[in-house]
């Protein structure tokens, strides 16, 4: 099992975990639980593997991605009752697919041989859309836009993280670690310190 792999699989496991814990909120029943677990496991990679014409999908190659993630998915559902704070346990473990998934994404392009651009990309996509999906669908704020709070910045940042280690003479291991540590310090930094970048604020039309 390759290191991509892995990614991919502690992505999907951990995403998995938020989608259930947010269908939890909305209070839908099994087979919603199932669906909104798998949509946020696997909606930010399949994009990418979409964009990048990578062939089979990775979870229509493997299966065993779609089952980890209703597995997930079921045992939210007979535990979440005992979650007392089922959102900060959304936005925390989030905060690690985060983490996860965006050294994934940007090593998937990296592999292929894809600019730096589109590494960066990639990583964006494979590290936000899922969430993004998730919360659309079941209708709450997304965190990928909640003002106030870094979360695509932070995919952007450890994306690039990685790109200018490898530039720099490092192996791709080391880069992807590094990007997968800037960008969880980011993210959690947003998360209990309230870092975030400057606002957009409407001002009076001159005269």
């Amino acid at each position: 099992m390759t290191v991509l792999t892995l990614l991919d699989y502690a992505s999907v496991l951990v995403f998995a975990l938020t989608g259930a814990l947010v269908a939890s909120r909305a209070q839908l029943d099994i087979v919603g639980f199932a669906f909104v677990a798998c949509l946020t496991a696997v909606g930010g990679d399949t994009v990418r593997d979409l964009l990048l014409d990578r062939h089979p999908v990775f979870w229509v190659d493997d299966p065993n991605f779609i089952l980890l993630a209703t597995g997930a998915a079921g045992v939210v559902f007979v535990t979440a009752h005992l979650v007392e704070s089922r959102m900060k346990w959304v936005i925390w473990l989030d905060s690690f697919a985060l983490a996860v998934a965006v050294p994934a994404g940007t090593g998937a392009a990296i592999a292929m041989g894809k600019p730096p651009v589109i590494v960066v990309l990639m990583g964006m996509a494979t590290g936000s859309l899922g969430g993004l999906m998730r919360d659309v669908v079941c209708n709450e704020v997304p965190l990928v836009l909640k003002q106030g709070e870094l979360y695509i910045s932070c995919a952007m940042a450890g994306a690039i993280t990685a790109v200018t280690a490898i530039w720099m003479g490092l192996e791709t291991g080391p880069a992807l670690l590094a990007c997968a540590v800037v960008c969880w310090a980011l993210r959690a930094g947003s998360i209990a310190f309230g870092w975030h970048l400057p606002v957009y604020k409407s001002r009076p039309p001159r005269g």
